[in-house]
C-alpha cells in the first residue's frame, strides 16, 4: 500500500515539473486527503472556492473503493477528467463536511461566572456574558465512527469534546487553544479543559507531538509550543498535581520533538549556539490549500518547486500563515514566493521553548526530581544566553528574528519581537522599559485599535493592517510585569484600545472575529488565502482575559487613546489622580 502510494506520489510530483531525487515525503500516507491523482484533480479543477472544503469531507466507503473508482474514471477520459465528472464523482462519494462532528454544550457551562462580577462598566459586562455563551456555539464532539473508520475521514479522532476556533475550522487547532483554555477558566470551564489537555496529550503519545490542527493533513506539522503552558495553566487552576504527575513524561516528549527535529545550532563570535526554527521537509502542496500552493510553484523555477511547499508549510508551522516576517528571499519581498520560513531563527518560538523548559523545571522541582530539574534549568539558561547573544538588540531595546543565510537580525518591527517579555524569558528587568521606547520609537502606541503585526501591507494576513489577539496579549502582558507605573499604564491603554475594537466591531456584527483590520476604526479582517473568519477561540479567550485582569477599569467609550509621547504624560497624571 505505501509502495504504490510513494510511486504515485512520485509521478504526480514529476507531473508538476519536479526531479524524482528532489522529491520529499507527502504530508501523510492518505491518498485521498494528502497526495496522489485523485487530490491533484480535485484540487486543480478548483471545485470550491476554499480547498479546505474538499479535504474535510469525509468518505462514504472504503478508500480501496473510492480510489478504484476515480482510477477507473481516470483512466476513461485519459487522465484529464472534466469539471462536471469531477463534481459528480465527489457527490458520489464524499459526505458534506462537519457531518462527523455533533455540536456539544460543555457540561461545566454555568450562567455567571464570577469574573463578570468584576466589571464596572455595564456594557462590557453584558458583553462578557454573551462572550461567555460563544463557548456553547463552538463545542464539538466526535461522532463514534471515526474511531470504528478512521480511513474515512480527515478528522484524527479525539476520546474528548473540545473548543473549536470557528468558522472554517471545524477542527482545534494547536495554539489556539492556549487562548480558548484561558478564556474557559475564567468561565470556571476547568473539565472540559482537561478534556481538551488529554486529547493534546493522546497525540504526542501517538505521534511523537502535536499537529497544526486535528486533520491528517496537517501530522507533518506542527504549530508553536505551548503544551508546557497549558498544563502549567491548568495545574495552576485546579490544583490537579496528579494529572501533572501522570503525564509530566508525555510533557517532556513534546519537547524532545523540538529539540530532535527543529533545533539549528548558530555560530557567532566564536561560539556555537542551539537555537530552534520551524521545518517541515515534507513535499507537495499543503493539502489545504492545494491549487493556491500548486499555482503559486508555477511561479518559480521547476527546481525549486519542493523547496517552496515545504517553506509554506514551515509558514503555516509558525502560525503566522503568512507575513512578510517569513518574506526574506527571492527578487520579489511583496511575494509569497519569496517564503524562507526555515531560514530564519524566531524569537518567539524560542521565548516559547525557554518559558516551558523554565516550568518543566518548576514541575520536576515540584514533583521531587531534582536530577531532571536541573536538567531544564540548565537548558533554560542555555537558551537564554543563545537569545541575548543571537537574538537581542540593545541599541533598539528588542529582540529580532536571525536571519541564518544573511547571518544577521532581521530588524522590522513584529509583535513577536518582544515575545521574551510575555514568557519571562529575559535577565534585566530594565528590559521592559526599553521595550517601551521600542514600541514608541516605531510609533506604534499611535495605532488607536490595536497593535499591528507589522508595519508591511504584503496582502498576507498576518501583515498591516491587521492585529491579532495573540499578539496584542504578547505585549500587554508583556509591559504590565514592569514596576514603571508608566509602562504599566500603557499596557492598559493597549489593552483599552483592544477591547474598544472587540466591542464596536460586535455591536454593529454580533460577531468576533480571528483578526481585526485596524487601519480606519476597527473592522473585521482580510488578506491572506480566504475570507476573515467568525468565532472566535482565541479572540474571546483574551477579550475575557483582559475584561478580567482590567474589569474596573475598561470602559465601553468610542473614545479610543492614541498613545503618542505626549498623550502618555497626560494619561499618567490622569491616573495617577484616579489613584
Amino acid at each position: 500500500m505505501l509502495k504504490v502510494s510513494w510511486e504515485l506520489h512520485l509521478l504526480l510530483l514529476l507531473g508538476l515539473g519536479l526531479r524524482s531525487q528532489e522529491a520529499l515525503p507527502p504530508p501523510c500516507e492518505s491518498q485521498i486527503y494528502c497526495h496522489g491523482e485523485l487530490l491533484h484533480q480535485i484540487q486543480m479543477a478548483k471545485l470550491y472556492q476554499d480547498d479546505k472544503q474538499f479535504v474535510d469531507m469525509s468518505i462514504a466507503t472504503s478508500p480501496d473503493e473510492v480510489l478504484q473508482s476515480f482510477s477507473e474514471l481516470a483512466v476513461a477520459y485519459n487522465h484529464s477528467i472534466p469539471r462536471g465528472q469531477l463534481q459528480e464523482f465527489v457527490q458520489r462519494h464524499f459526505q458534506p463536511v462537519g457531518q462527523e462532528l455533533e455540536p456539544w454544550v460543555p457540561e461545566d457551562w454555568k450562567d455567571s461566572p464570577q469574573f463578570l462580577q468584576k466589571i464596572s462598566d455595564a456594557k462590557l459586562r453584558a458583553w462578557a456574558e454573551q462572550l461567555h455563551q460563544i463557548w456553547k456555539r463552538l463545542g464539538k464532539k466526535m461522532k463514534p465512527e471515526i474511531l470504528s473508520y478512521p480511513e474515512r475521514f480527515s478528522l484524527i479522532y479525539s476520546e474528548h469534546p473540545f473548543i473549536v476556533p470557528g468558522g472554517r475550522f471545524v477542527e482545534f487547532y494547536y495554539w489556539d487553544s492556549y487562548w480558548v483554555m484561558e478564556g474557559l477558566l475564567l468561565s470556571e470551564m476547568a473539565s472540559t479543559v482537561k478534556g481538551m489537555l488529554q486529547n493534546f496529550l493522546d497525540l504526542v503519545e501517538t505521534y511523537g507531538h502535536i499537529p497544526n490542527g486535528g486533520r491528517v493533513y496537517y501530522l507533518q506539522r506542527s504549530q508553536p509550543p505551548l503544551l508546557t503552558l497549558m498544563m502549567d495553566l491548568y495545574v495552576t487552576h485546579t490544583k490537579d498535581v496528579s494529572f501533572l504527575q501522570e503525564n509530566i513524561g508525555t510533557v517532556a516528549s513534546e519537547l524532545d520533538f523540538w529539540t530532535v527535529n527543529r533545533t539549528i545550532t548558530v555560530n557567532s563570535g566564536g561560539r556555537s549556539y542551539n537555537l530552534n526554527r520551524y521545518y517541515v521537509p515534507y513535499g507537495g502542496p499543503r493539502p489545504e490549500s492545494y491549487s493556491k500552493d500548486a499555482d503559486l510553484a508555477n511561479t518559480v523555477p521547476e527546481g525549486d518547486r519542493e523547496a517552496l511547499w515545504t517553506e509554506l508549510k514551515a509558514g503555516a508551522e509558525s502560525g503566522w500563515d503568512f507575513s512578510s516576517r517569513w518574506l526574506v528571499g527571492g527578487p520579489n519581498p511583496d511575494s509569497l514566493s519569496s517564503i524562507r520560513t526555515s531560514k530564519m531563527v524566531p524569537v518567539d518560538l524560542n521565548a516559547f521553548l525557554c518559558q516551558a523548559e523554565g516550568l518543566m523545571s518548576n514541575f520536576y522541582s515540584r514533583l521531587g526530581n531534582d536530577t531532571e530539574a536541573t536538567k531544564y534549568r540548565n537548558l533554560r539558561s542555555q537558551r537564554l544566553a543563545a537569545m541575548e547573544a543571537l537574538l537581542w538588540d540593545e541599541q533598539k531595546g528588542a529582540w529580532f528574528d536571525y536571519d541564518l543565510e544573511k547571518g544577521k537580525k532581521n530588524l522590522e518591527f513584529y509583535p513577536s519581537n518582544l515575545t521574551p517579555l510575555w514568557t519571562g524569558c529575559f535577565s534585566d528587568p530594565s528590559v521592559i522599559d526599553k521595550a517601551l521606547k521600542y514600541l514608541e520609537d516605531n510609533q506604534i502606541l499611535t495605532y488607536q485599535y490595536g497593535i499591528p503585526t507589522s508595519l508591511r501591507n504584503t496582502g498576507q494576513q498576518w501583515d498591516l493592517p491587521n492585529a491579532w489577539a495573540p499578539l496584542q496579549d504578547l505585549v500587554i502582558r508583556g509591559l504590565a510585569k514592569s514596576d514603571s507605573p508608566r509602562t504599566r499604564e500603557v499596557a492598559f491603554q493597549l489593552a483599552q484600545n483592544w477591547i474598544r475594537t472587540n466591542f464596536k466591531v460586535y455591536s454593529q456584527t454580533s460577531a468576533m472575529y480571528e483578526k481585526y483590520d485596524i487601519s480606519n476604526g476597527g473592522h473585521p479582517g482580510g488578506g491572506g488565502e480566504y475570507e476573515v473568519q467568525e468565532g472566535f477561540g482565541w479572540t474571546n479567550g483574551l477579550a475575557l482575559v483582559l475584561l478580567d485582569h482590567y474589569g474596573d477599569q475598561l470602559t465601553s467609550g468610542t473614545q479610543l487613546a492614541s498613545l503618542g509621547p505626549h498623550c502618555l504624560v497626560a494619561a499618567l497624571l490622569i491616573s495617577l489622580l484616579l489613584q
